[in-house]
């Protein structure tokens, strides 16, 4: 995962079939036009003798426009740029009740006549010939209708010999159609102002020997994303995300690899740290790494801890929000946590966590998973998970799950993969909050009741990854780089290094015992079977009673023989 992203405001209004001179003003006009005449023509015309045809059917397209330019140790590495056009299709034949696609949400087994199948290719044209991508979708459309036939009688067949559990759900949920056109974006980048600011930045690392590799890294992505489906849904949706990481690579002397990073994110290039902020942010970087360099290895570790906001949010992130995405509820090889259990507690009774796609900024700060319309074409709204401990609902795409029937606008995906229930704006809320200063004289309170040497403090975390699956152990682990280990008797904070948190959800979760007064914002991309999509977190800080600290693997190599060229030794 990494940090805070923005998305432009959008206006919306009614589609309209695009004229000529439309089209010719606006390239996206274009593509939508082309999906909605395929799709037209698919909906009439596109069934086998003797079979049904397509009760739904959707085209998706993604135009993506990157830029990148990099710099390491004063000098440019990369300046590059680089276009693409996927085109994606889904294809559904039966009726919402029932229809091809798995109950337990399994992947499709292959067989060997799979090897001899043509696979159509998912790179659509660049150029906006309507022809030419009505052409793309052709082929996905035909090769998807084939295989959702074959499906639907495969599933039929596996209903007289296997037992099926809440086998009265329906397949699909039906959902309002969407009409809704963006306001055009623009990338707009002042190259040689970058180029300037970030050789500078990254010739800051010379004056740190010991710092053998760095990379200060500009990024621009914009997506368009256009959307049609049989239902009358009609989506051209924009994306521009400007980046900036600041990332530097040593080693102490005991072999441990240290890698710290700092990234900032933004709708437009002024929402990203000018000259003298990007200084100050590359002088805190080299700090830290050389304080981690120094800093003791802590041994595994049991006790309470504070974890301050941004840690926090991978914590709920991890622990809480994949168990809750709507399809692992169906999937025979998930855990399915919290399977059944709306309505009852799975939290203490001062959280609430809602998901909130619609909310765009916490204060001045963009929210990463800001967004209108999912990736199903289905309008956001805030969605309360959990209300004062009680789980409400889960993260829901079109696919049904028991007790929860329709989408709430979380079906997510990226590139041409299939969307599936995922986190947005997962927000946290509390009523037992307290001062930062009360928050850590608790932590030492419950470091001496628990009659412990000391407790910890996690504050900067470079991400997470957790277990959901029924044939492994359901746990979760965080990967944080600056912990302080606070003494029981002064309170004193030193910084140690070579941890990360582990834990199992239920038991996690429920051992919280307060948090702090103010909130703080994690953004970053978060990786599942649907690919990697942008996210965020809003929490406070949060003190557990308990939480479990393993160590790091480690691969102790030695640093460079030879000192930096540019060093005041490497020259000798």
């Amino acid at each position: 995962m990494t940090f805070a992203l923005s998305l432009a405001a959008v206006a919306s209004g009614p589609v309209h079939a695009p004229t000529a001179k439309a089209a010719e003003r606006d390239g996206r006009l274009t593509v939508l036009g082309a999906l909605k005449a395929e799709l037209l023509r698919s909906k009439e015309k596109l069934a086998l003798p003797g079979e049904p045809s397509a009760y739904f059917i959707r085209y998706l397209v993604r135009d993506y426009n990157e830029q990148e330019i990099g710099a390491r140790f004063g000098a440019v590495i990369e300046d590059s740029r680089q276009q693409a056009r996927h085109a994606s299709v889904e294809v559904r034949v039966g009726d919402y009740k029932f229809d091809n696609t798995a109950d337990d949400g399994a992947e499709r087994t292959f067989d060997m006549d799979d090897f001899e199948r043509y696979d159509p290719p998912i790179v659509a044209p660049l150029e906006n010939d309507i022809e030419a991508i009505r052409g793309s979708l052709w082929l996905q459309t035909d090769a998807k209708y084939k295989q959702a036939l074959s499906a639907l009688h495969k599933k039929r067949g596996k209903r007289v010999t296997e037992v099926v559990e809440d086998s009265t759900l329906p397949s699909f949920s039906k959902e309002a159609s969407n009409k809704h056109i963006d306001a055009k974006l623009t990338p707009t980048l002042d190259h040689d102002l970058w180029v300037r600011r970030l050789k500078l930045a990254s010739g800051q690392f010379r004056k740190d020997s010991k710092i053998f590799d760095s990379t200060v890294k500009l990024s621009v992505s914009h997506q368009v994303r256009t959307i049609v489906t049989t239902e009358g849904t009609e989506l051209v949706n924009e994306r521009l995300i400007y980046g900036l990481h600041v990332m530097a690579t040593s080693r102490a002397d005991d072999g441990l690899l240290i890698a710290h990073s700092k990234s900032f994110y933004g709708g437009k290039q002024e929402d990203l740290p000018n000259d003298a902020a990007l200084a100050r942010s590359t002088e805190e970087l080299m700090r830290e790494v050389a304080a981690l360099r120094s800093a003791p290895m802590l041994d595994p570790y049991n006790g309470p801890a504070i974890l301050l906001p941004e840690a926090a949010g991978v914590f709920f992130h991890e622990a809480l929000g994949h168990r809750l995405e709507g399809e692992r509820q169906n999937s025979n090889s998930e855990g399915a946590t919290f399977k059944g259990q709306i309505g009852k507690p799975i939290l203490p009774t001062f959280i609430t966590v809602l998901d909130d796609p619609s909310l765009s900024t916490v204060g001045t700060i963009s929210l990463n998973g800001h967004y209108g319309y999912d990736d199903e074409g289905v309008a956001t709204r805030p969605l309360v998970l959990v209300d004062k401990g009680v789980l409400r609902d889960y993260l829901k795409s079109r696919t049904p799950v028991k007790d929860s029937p329709v989408s709430n606008g979380h079906g997510r995906s990226e590139g041409t993969a299939d969307p599936i229930g995922r986190m947005a704006s997962t927000i946290v809320r509390s009523t037992k909050q307290v001062s930062y200063e009360k928050l850590k004289g608790m932590l030492l309170a419950e470091i001496r009741r628990q009659k412990k040497d000391f407790g910890l403090i996690i504050a900067d975390i470079t991400g997470g990854q957790t277990n959901t699956t029924t044939y492994d152990f359901q746990a979760f682990k965080g990967m944080p780089r600056i912990v302080y280990k606070v003494e029981a008797k002064t309170g004193k904070e030193t910084l140690v290094r070579g941890v990360e948190f582990v834990g199992t959800p239920i038991g996690s979760l429920n051992r919280i015992a307060a948090t702090g007064n103010t909130v703080g914002v994690f953004n970053g991309f978060c990786g599942a079977e649907s690919g990697y999509v942008p996210v965020s977190t809003v929490a406070p800080a949060i003190l557990i009673s308990e939480i479990e600290l393993q160590r790091t693997r480690r691969a102790l190599e030695r640093a460079p023989i030879l000192p930096a060229p540019w060093s005041a030794a490497g020259g000798k």
